[in-house]
């Protein structure tokens, strides 16, 4: 990753326009965009679980704070997000990528790979968010096509976050 400084930087600023996107960008009742799976996949590998999970909430609270208006939705969903990190990455990215804790980077592992781990951490992100958000009163039909507009706008937007947050590396 970028260093611990400049990532923590990247991460507030990106917390900030995730913010802005709540508040400016409402393209229709069937798509809602989020960069914050993609912030909480690339949080440093030496962070650990636990905190990372705590870096999760507080964001999701504080994207809910500050953007979303309903407190607690995207601190719920980004939770799971935070828990799963690790094993997602080992997934994607291979083992040793955990034990040297090594930097993700576009060079070093392509945009396929990225993108399917932004694919699954969007994807259980948002089943989360359009579960809870809808609460029982949304028709199957409507949730599942919102969970496919998002999920599509998500991840070509996550790319773009993860062009932002990860290091650019020749390894």
């Amino acid at each position: 990753m970028k260093t611990a400084q400049h990532f923590g930087l990247i991460f507030l600023m990106m917390a900030a326009v995730q913010i802005i996107i709540c508040n400016c960008f409402h393209l229709s009742a069937y798509v809602s965009l989020s960069v914050l799976p993609a912030m909480v996949l690339f949080i440093p590998l030496n962070i650990g679980t636990v905190l990372s999970m705590l870096i999760a909430f507080g964001t999701g609270l504080a994207v809910d704070a500050l953007g979303e208006g309903l407190i607690g939705l995207n601190a719920l969903a980004l939770v799971p997000v935070a828990l799963l990190r690790i094993p997602v990455t080992r997934l994607v990215f291979g083992e040793d990528v955990i034990e040297r804790q090594e930097d993700i980077s576009f060079r070093k592992f392509g945009a396929g790979k990225i993108a399917t781990a932004i694919l699954i951490m969007q994807a259980l992100f948002l089943a989360v968010y359009i579960i809870a958000d809808g609460a029982g009163t949304r028709p199957f039909w409507f949730n599942a096509a919102r969970f496919a507009a998002s999920l599509a706008s998500g991840c070509i937007l996550s790319m773009i976050a993860a062009s932002v947050l990860l290091p650019d590396t020749k390894k």
